[in-house]
């Protein structure tokens, strides 16, 4: 896979400005473009539309820099890829705040309310208040549940 700066046919240099960005850019995307007479290259275009995207700022250059420049595009060995997924992510994070908080105490406020739920609704039988009875104890678990899990103390220690 070739980086943004080989992409738009730049030096991979913090030298770098927003208008030599910008006319590498006009410069791909003329060549490029779906549109043209030819038909142009739609991957090569969207090839140079993202690295663009990343390389428009000096932030993004900078970051594309140091991912060029450093070992191993930029990452540590051992440390996990980061997810793209946001529910990927919620899922780890929720599982870190449980596992460093107070997982037995949490465990038994899920019984309890499972517990809860169930008997209100074997004693009423299902009907629609059933749903309302579910969600107010969802709800108790959730306002009462948040002391149970882990704060977070440090970007070190959250998961990625």
């Amino acid at each position: 896979m070739s980086s943004p700066f080989d992409v738009l046919g730049l030096p991979a240099s913090g030298e770098l400005t927003d208008d030599d960005v910008r006319s590498a850019w006009r410069r791909t995307a003329a060549a490029t473009h779906p549109d043209r007479a030819d038909g142009g290259d739609p991957a090569a275009f969207a090839a140079a539309a993202a690295a663009y995207t990343l390389l428009r700022t000096p932030a993004g250059r900078a970051e594309a820099l140091a991912e060029k420049t450093e070992p191993g595009g930029g990452r540590v060995p051992g440390d996990p890829v980061p997810s793209t997924s946001w529910l990927a992510s919620a899922a780890a994070t929720t599982a870190w705040q449980i596992r460093n908080g107070r997982p037995a105490r949490l465990a038994v406020r899920l019984l309890a309310a499972t517990a809860g739920a169930t008997i209100a609704v074997t004693a009423i039988g299902w009907q629609p208040a059933s749903v309302a009875i579910i969600t107010g104890t969802l709800t108790w678990l959730l306002l009462t549940g948040r002391p149970d899990l882990a704060a977070w103390r440090g970007a070190s220690r959250r998961p990625r």
